[in-house]
């Protein structure tokens, strides 16, 4: 069993790099379609598409997997699809009203609320999407409770394998009619794509549902709706509202930048710039960090349980070092070779200037990332929840008072103060809750001298060979930083042999 888990665990993560990976691609194939300004309305339009899907989706994969696995072990192949049919019926209720919602209502939000006309379209085409977006969530709890997490994992590779294909054939089709249009364009993939996937896993679930153990008993009917909404609803609630209070900061940074810089145009391109094209950059190496905490949580939830104290201890202990020791190599290489960055990348020097300014607060970023999983391994859900709302909050009153007089400096401070507060309420949480100090010259400062040594060394060899081209220069660059940085670690013994053993 714990192979498998392991092994499920492995292909979940796995697939997440590589959808994480064609996705910094893909992003940079359409800020070269359609430019920082179509990226910020976009991201405006997208803000919208998660609010939407939050309903239909969170919580009830959640209630799936944990039902269908209590019918595994005592019930039933008629009561399992019974679980199915009943989680399919209400999602797609659900679904429906929302779909309704927000296409009678485009023109209402594109007006009102992203304060652009032009989203309207797209807006009307992503509300199509949420109905086959809540079926794949039902299918996707059972393939997690039936432990095939190689179902889902290979839905999620062909929805992004279908989406590409679309979106670059109908951008190309809708290029010459305006960015409504091409802003369209990449909803209609999304939805096509999400249907595809859709139709992918109801045929995998009605080939596996046919290998289901046969009879022993069928619980009534009458108690799944109920246990269904038990647990899916606190889980979609607190998703919503967290997805809702984003949402509103989304719709606000543009519309108070504007009031700054007096161009929708350029508040836009600002935006899209930052969201759209910075930050998929300072998250992506965040992916192998993910891969990590998710084989580590559930050691940390089953130590728990049992008790085992000093496990617990230990685990948290191992996470932060090398939560830490690879976020600081990273906040360091993003702020020496951050423009380097955006110009390789994107061609947009002004984007690697954005990934400079906020490559400090990537460590307060992975590790806020990290402690909530770690929370949530500890049943203390609700406190990372809590301080995610004070969080979203206070970003939102931030925004009405140091935007519109501040710009994009103002936004920056905002996200630099809201990352930070974040990652240290989750951080003393967590230390407080496992018993856990802090090590600090260990975890932070032998690290921080570590990369300012290397990042200095480093411009002094390489500074006569940024001639030779930027990607040579980049690349060569990172390997150098990333080398003398663990050197320096292993040297000062603040790494050690023990501390990289699995």
């Amino acid at each position: 069993m714990k192979y498998k888990f392991i092994k499920n665990a492995m292909i979940l993560t796995a697939t997440s790099l590589i959808l994480r990976t064609v996705g910094i691609f893909f992003r940079i194939y359409l800020s070269n379609k359609i430019g920082p300004e179509g990226m910020g309305l976009y991201q405006l339009v997208f803000s919208i598409y998660i609010l939407a899907a939050t309903l239909p989706t969170c919580g009830i994969s959640t209630a799936v997997t944990r039902l269908v696995t209590e019918e595994l072990v005592s019930g039933s192949r008629h009561s399992v699809q019974k679980i199915l049919r009943r989680s399919l019926i209400l999602t797609l209720g659900v679904s429906l009203i929302c779909t309704a919602a927000v296409l009678f209502g485009a023109n209402f939000i594109a007006e009102k609320f992203i304060k652009d006309s032009r989203a309207a379209l797209s807006i009307k085409i992503l509300s199509l999407s949420l109905p086959f977006m809540g079926v794949s969530s039902c299918i996707k709890g059972y393939f997690i409770a039936r432990r095939k997490a190689e179902k889902p994992s290979g839905a999620q590779l062909f929805e992004q394998f279908v989406r590409i294909i679309t979106i670059v054939f109908f951008i190309n089709l809708f290029s010459q009619k305006g960015l409504a249009f091409v802003c369209a364009a990449i909803l209609i993939g999304d939805t096509i794509a999400e249907t595809a996937s859709c139709v992918h896993l109801y045929i995998l679930y009605e080939k596996d549902s046919r290998t289901l153990p046969g009879a022993l008993h069928s619980r009534p009917s009458y108690r799944i709706t109920p246990r269904l909404l038990k647990i899916a609803l606190p889980i979609a609630g607190s998703h919503y509202l967290n997805s809702l209070l984003r949402t509103i900061e989304n719709l606000l940074v543009p519309n108070c930048l504007e009031r700054y810089t007096g161009s929708k145009e350029i508040s836009l391109s600002q935006f899209g710039m930052l969201k759209g094209m910075a930050l998929p950059i300072l998250f992506f190496p965040a992916s192998f960090l993910t891969a990590m905490s998710t084989l580590l949580v559930p050691e940390i939830s089953e130590a728990r349980s049992r008790k085992q104290t000093l496990r617990v201890e230990s685990t948290v202990n191992r996470t932060m070092q090398i939560t830490l020791t690879s976020s600081i190599l990273i906040a360091g290489i993003f702020l020496i070779l951050g423009p380097k960055i955006g110009k390789l990348v994107y061609g947009e020097e002004q984007v690697g200037y954005l990934i400079r300014a906020l490559s400090l607060i990537v460590p307060f970023m992975y590790l806020e990332s990290v402690a909530s999983g770690i929370l949530r391994g500890l049943d203390q859900q609700l406190q990372s929840f809590k301080y995610s709302i004070i969080d979203s909050s206070l970003r939102i009153l931030l925004i009405f008072f140091m935007v519109p007089p501040m710009g994009m400096y103002g936004f920056l401070i905002i996200m630099v103060i809201s990352n930070v507060l974040t990652s240290v309420l989750n951080i003393r949480r967590m230390l407080k809750v496992t018993g856990v100090k802090l090590k600090l010259v260990k975890w932070i400062i032998s690290p921080t001298i570590a990369v300012i040594t290397a990042g200095a060394i480093t411009a002094m060899l390489f500074r006569p060979i940024i001639s030779r081209g930027i990607l040579t220069f980049t690349i060569l660059s990172g390997l150098s930083i990333s080398v003398l940085y663990f050197a320096f670690l292993f040297l000062t013994k603040t790494l050690t042999k023990q501390d990289i053993k699995p």
